[in-house]
């Protein structure tokens, strides 16, 4: 099955267990049943984007997948996110295939994207370099944007809520014979309130709201010149603009200045050219042409940029050896250029991959291996494997196992930024092993998985002048690969539909420390939790969701638990028109996100949605 008929076929095979199990491309590269994948794969479809009350793509994930977020404030802050304790360097994030993010930062900023363009998002969590290289030690999450494969269509959404917010979007689409095509704009924008607290240990607090405004255009052309080949064309552009608190040394004086109104203006376009193909009953390919660019300008009165740019070539061609057997192999060609304030130069690099992936099925046992072989023309060479099995024991339930290499390349900054970068920094390396079950029934679903993951050369700041190159301007520190760490603990998840009654819940258990000292990793919490719970009766729709997040250590202090309550409800007045209203942090709860920061309040909202042709 080509990768495209797969994506096609997603949605509706998420959504309806009784009729069919879903099919995931995360866990193998290639488009594989669901019971196949001996990965923790975690899949967010359209009905439960639509239904969920996430105010971003972060919150989203942190509620559907057991991801925890630790985000500089409300909406469209800068937002970090924390697969199975392993940090945002950790997550690979990838859109429509295209891997994206900062090259400079060394993560993806999930806060530039909007959830209105999402058509679908799938989650592997857990050890993933064997598949996808540098960056996806904690895991790797894939965002699909919408298609135009059907009947013309159209929807339209506008809402407002309080403390200034507005939001709105316009998707359309349609299918002409061999053609295809969809496209949407949003946009969002939000007053809020200030992002740091008063008397914060820095002495960066402004009383003024800090906000933000974010856009989105989003365009996808299919065409399928002869049976079973498919082009796809995406193009992807979005810009963020929102406010922080921050200070500024500025001449003659040098004093800390905290009065400028500080932006981060980021823009980032995606643009991609992918041919499917599937040749024989046993042979398919894919080919893949990507770029990638995010141009970042932050700051007050002085301005610092940050442009990072991505080029991509994949090529993978699968052979079915059997009806129940495959091998995929596949070349990845990346190059990555920066050019940042303060950069000597505009450093880049290349990077070079094969990979070989196995997925075979024996009488109810799946197993899974893989290896990778990255060329790096900054930190060398690097070879990745993963091994993986699964079984069926009984009616609906299965047991799986994996033990796998992960690695997590150095950023630009860590080998680069003057006065802190090191080029001889080594990558992080890590090894993990994981036992799961899973149950699968009409209407109903459960898993369970066990982990444990180790980590060494951790890349991060090191103070001791010592340890840093010699040279004046390394006085203050530098990077450097200073320890390892140990992340373990259990993820339970699971839903089910009764009637007009559908719910479901995740409770996640993270023992994330490092080894050396034993301490707590920073921001994040020993458990974290989310529930939710929606009647459906045609017309109307009403719900309710909470999310409870641990205490966890943040510079010195120990950030209190707190739990959030969202209600939702929606009135389908006409086929074509729909009323929608939601109250999100009900109770009103004082939040501190990280140390110091602030989220929103209470806050309402009313909106109103039309479909064409109707639902």
């Amino acid at each position: 099955m080509a990768l495209a008929a797969a994506c096609a076929a997603l949605p509706a095979a998420a959504q309806n267990p009784a009729r069919s199990e879903p099919i995931v491309v995360i866990g193998a590269r290639e488009p594989l049943p669901a019971s196949k994948i001996a990965a923790d794969v975690v899949i967010i479809d359209a009905e439960r984007i639509n239904r969920s009350t996430a105010d971003s793509v972060e919150d989203l994930l942190r509620r559907e997948a057991g991801v925890q977020v630790s985000r500089n404030g409300g909406p469209g802050a800068n937002a970090s996110i924390f697969i199975r304790g392993a940090g945002s360097g950790n997550t690979l994030v990838l859109v429509d295939g295209v891997r994206i993010g900062s090259a400079t930062l060394g993560y993806a900023e999930l806060e530039a994207l909007s959830l209105a363009s999402i058509e679908r998002i799938e989650v592997l969590r857990g050890p993933a370099s064997s598949l996808y290289g540098a960056d996806g030690a904690g895991g790797v999450v894939q965002i699909f944007t919408r298609r135009g494969d059907s009947a013309p269509h159209a929807s339209v959404r506008l809402a407002a809520g309080g403390y200034g917010a507005r939001e709105g979007s316009l998707h359309a689409g349609a299918a002409f014979g061999s053609f295809d095509i969809a496209g949407g704009v949003s946009h969002e924008r939000l007053e809020g309130v200030s992002t740091l607290r008063p008397n914060d240990r820095f002495g960066n607090h402004n009383p003024d709201v800090d906000g933000f405004r974010r856009s989105t255009a989003q365009a996808r052309l299919g065409w399928q010149p002869a049976k079973g080949q498919r082009i796809d064309a995406t193009l992807l552009e979005t810009r963020l603009n929102t406010q922080y608190d921050a200070s500024e040394f500025l001449p003659p004086t040098y004093a800390p200045d905290a009065t400028p109104d500080f932006r981060n203006r980021l823009e980032t376009q995606v643009a991609a050219l992918a041919w499917n193909a599937t040749w024989t009953p046993d042979w398919s390919s894919l080919v893949r042409i990507a770029t990638q660019q995010g141009d970042s300008h932050t700051g007050g009165r002085q301005i610092d940029r940050f442009r990072t740019q991505r080029r991509q070539l994949d090529a993978q061609a699968t052979w079915r050896m059997a009806a129940e057997q495959r091998v995929t192999l596949a070349y990845e060609a990346l190059r990555e250029e920066a050019l940042a304030t303060g950069f000597n130069g505009e450093p880049k690099r290349d990077n070079d991959a094969l990979v070989l992936a196995y997925a075979g099925s024996f009488n109810g046992l799946n197993l899974q291996a893989d290896l990778r072989h990255d060329d790096n023309s900054v930190y060398g060479e690097v070879d990745t494997g993963r091994l993986g099995a699964s079984i069926a024991v009984g009616a609906g339930w299965r047991v799986r196992a994996l033990a796998g290499q992960s690695f997590k390349a150095p950023s630009f900054n860590d080998l680069f930024y003057p006065g802190y970068g090191v080029p001889t920094i080594r990558p992080e390396r890590s090894k993990s092993i994981e036992l799961g079950i899973d149950g699968r029934w009409t209407g109903a679903d459960f898993s369970a998985t066990a982990y444990r993951n180790r980590t060494r050369d951790m890349v991060a700041y090191e103070p001791d002048r010592s340890r840093c190159p010699n040279d004046p301007a390394f006085n203050f520190g530098c990077a450097a690969n200073i320890g390892r760490a140990r992340l373990q603990g259990l993820s339970l998840a699971g839903g089910a539909q009764f009637g007009a009654w559908q719910g479901r819940a995740a409770l996640d258990f993270v023992d994330a420390k490092d080894a050396d000292t034993g301490q707590r990793l920073q921001r994040r919490a020993a458990h974290q939790a989310s529930v939710s719970l929606d009647h459906d009766a045609g017309a109307w729709l009403v719900g309710v969701a909470a999310l409870n997040v641990g205490a966890r250590p943040d510079g010195g202090k120990v950030l209190a638990q707190y739990t959030t309550i969202d209600l939702r409800a929606r009135w389908r007045l006409a086929p074509q028109w729909q009323l929608e209203a939601k109250l999100l942090n009900a109770t009103d709860r004082d939040i501190e996100p990280v140390r110091d920061y602030q989220a929103l309040g209470r806050q309402a909202w009313i909106g109103v949605r039309w479909d064409w042709p109707g639902r």
